[in-house]
């Protein structure tokens, strides 16, 4: 990996989008249920994790000296509050579905709380930075081919969409902000990312299973959804078995999140909602110019 090499793009702060979500079918992923519930899981996370995000950041923000990191901290702030705004609006479209959203966000609420309390801020930023690293990557996945969300409902796309470019954007901020002020030791930057996969992963299938209990599965019927659709995220052809090798780079002592190069679709997104103003528009623009 050359340290050399960085790829960057500036955060844009875009607020009020509308995507229409409301007008998704309940089992918006092809009718699957399962692949459904494993976005829908995902996104419950959000909300949540942005605003811990937000908050981690803040932590160190009056011992950035740098002006370029400091306007970059306060664009990152913004994107990540508007992108809890638009999960929010998804997350109560569950809770109407009959969703038990309200237990998942106060455990969340906790667990995050808990953390910025009695963890280092050192602690709270490297989870930060790892997360970040994270989601960029599965922006990456999930976008770099189009059979992968092929079926997936054009609105619902669109917002996971704009999420993944806004992810790219910001995606150094915390890592700079862990870097160049934050005093992280090696070996605390690392665990944080091994840490905060399973947490993540943990969760989410632990939400997807309760939710399709509500959506009436019994548990056989269940466990026949998670043997039938886990591998098309985990198996050895998994969409996002596919970024280990990016992900493993996060080990390497002279990583940086700008060695991994940007979307190759991501100026698609951008001209498009400078021509037309339309999220929905430049979602399937961004979505269709894939591999």
């Amino acid at each position: 990996m050359n340290a050399l090499v960085k790829y960057q793009v500036d955060p844009v702060v875009r607020s009020n989008l509308d995507f229409k979500i409301e007008q998704a079918p309940r089992f918006w992923f092809g009718g699957d249920p399962f692949k459904t519930r494993m976005f829908d899981a995902l996104s419950l996370t959000f909300p949540m994790g942005e605003r811990y995000f937000i908050q981690s950041v803040r932590m160190f923000r009056d011992k950035i000296t740098d002006v370029e990191l400091q306007n970059k901290v306060t664009d990152f702030i913004k994107q990540e509050a508007q992108h809890g705004i638009a999960h929010d609006k998804m997350n109560n479209l569950m809770k109407e579905q009959g969703m038990p959203v309200d237990q998942f966000i106060n455990f969340l609420s906790k667990h995050f709380e808990k953390d910025l309390k009695q963890r280092s801020a050192q602690y709270n930023i490297a989870m930060t930075a790892a997360a970040e690293h994270l989601t960029a990557l599965m922006a990456e996945t999930f976008y770099s081919h189009k059979e992968t969300l092929l079926d997936v409902d054009p609105y619902v796309r669109a917002l996971f969409a704009w999420h993944a470019i806004e992810e790219m954007e910001h995606r150094d901020v915390a890592f700079d902000v862990m870097k160049q002020v934050g005093e992280v030791p090696e070996s605390t930057r690392k665990f944080a990312l091994a840490y905060t996969t399973f947490l993540m992963f943990a969760l989410t299938l632990y939400r997807t299973n309760i939710m399709l209990k509500h959506d009436g599965f019994s548990p056989l019927e269940r466990l026949q959804l998670v043997r039938k659709g886990l591998p098309w995220f985990f198996g050895k052809k998994g969409v996002l078995s596919r970024m280990k090798s990016q992900y493993m780079d996060w080990f390497k002592k002279d990583f940086h999140p700008s060695q991994h190069a940007i979307i190759r679709q991501y100026q698609v997104w951008v001209d498009s909602m400078a021509k037309n103003n339309d999220p929905i528009a430049a979602g399937e623009a961004f979505w269709a110019a894939g591999l």
